[in-house]
């Protein structure tokens, strides 16, 4: 489907669009972690435990849908999911085969229209963030998997997007950065204009804010996720670095500056709230992408990454301030982080409507 046809119905036209995440959920989708190229050596088993962990959190307050690749390994689950004492009536399990965890951004984009009370399924392309960890084939059809599943119709833009390079506010703004969405190794075919237009078209937006870069240690290439995140309509929390003489302090510092320059489709400007990055997490001599921005927003409630250091306390503190429907939750994410990502990586929410 190309959105280069005036005559073809997109999804905004239909009247559908990308819900933000505190809007209720039905489920939230996983993929259970299984490549020992992303958490290497006794990585992958070690961080099972922050994995299940993970799960129960979610599954207090909606449906886990997990992905898993093969039989064998829904059976370890079946086996694991006891010891944590998960709700089994929570936990649908779809042996899907997949390549690796991310679910943000190889997972399906669900839409919503609240006049039909319809939903349907964007099936973004997917390239492993520019071609850096093939094979990503099973990851990319995914998408199509899910949506047959539940019986959703699905759209195919036919370009690379990926569900952590974009942040909603629900109320038609976008935020995405521009070492992402503008990198040659996604889209090179396509304008900021063009890549815009796609952005109206298929998430229902009428408006995209850009910051320039994401955050050292993130081989995704500047993922909005791991530094501004939409609270609510107008607010927005945005990772910051006091250190001066700390690589990330440069990149997040201009991210704020153009954060206060940004105007919204009213008119207002946004209410930023700024919160100190995570002291570094080192991973064999390789700095990992941690970050407190990472959270995961779902119905039970917010879901921090912490990383056993000074900052948690204080970031958990201002997400409390800033949610009060939901509890803030703190779940340890040191071992989950190997894998250059976290809570908001590795998930996809599925709205209600």
């Amino acid at each position: 489907m190309s959105n280069n046809n005036s005559n073809i119905a997109t999804p905004k036209s239909q009247g559908f669009f990308f819900p933000p995440e505190w809007h209720p959920h039905a489920a939230t989708w996983l993929t259970f972690p299984h490549n020992d190229a992303s958490w290497q050596g006794d990585k992958l088993a070690k961080m099972y435990p922050q994995y299940f962990q993970l799960i129960k959190a979610i599954s207090k307050g909606e449906k886990v849908g997990l992905n898993v690749n093969n039989e064998t390994l829904k059976s370890f689950i079946l086996n694991e999911l006891p010891k944590y004492d998960i709700d089994f009536n929570q936990i649908e399990i779809l042996v899907n085969p997949t390549n690796d965890a991310w679910c943000r951004d190889h997972g399906p984009a669900f839409l919503i229209n609240p006049e039909t009370k319809e939903r349907m399924i964007v099936d973004w392309g997917y390239n492993a963030w520019g071609g850096k960890y093939p094979p990503f084939d099973d990851d990319n059809r995914l998408s199509s998997k899910i949506a047959a599943y539940r019986g959703l119709k699905t759209v195919t833009p036919g370009i690379i997007m990926e569900g952590g390079s974009v942040e909603f506010n629900g109320a038609g703004t976008i935020l995405t950065s521009r070492e992402c969405l503008l990198n040659e190794n996604r889209n090179p075919h396509l304008t900021q204009a063009q890549i815009e237009q796609y952005l109206f078209d298929f998430y229902g937006a009428e408006q995209i804010l850009w910051v320039n870069d994401g955050i050292v240690g993130d081989d995704t290439d500047g993922h909005i996720d791991d530094t501004v995140r939409f609270v609510n309509e107008d607010t927005v929390i945005t990772m910051v670095e006091p250190d001066k003489a700390d690589d990330n302090h440069e990149i997040l510092e201009e991210n704020l500056q153009l954060l206060k320059g940004m105007r919204l489709l009213n008119g207002k400007q946004l209410n930023i709230v700024e919160i100190n990055m995570p002291e570094p997490v080192i991973i064999d001599d390789f700095r990992g992408p941690a970050s407190y921005a990472n959270f995961l927003i779902c119905n039970a409630g917010v879901l921090v990454p912490t990383f056993q250091c000074k900052n948690d306390d204080l970031a958990l503190d201002t997400l409390s301030q800033i949610f009060k429907d939901r509890p803030v939750i703190g779940l340890d994410s040191t071992d989950i982080i190997w894998g250059q990502g976290s809570f908001h990586c590795l998930s996809q929410q599925e709205p209600s409507v």
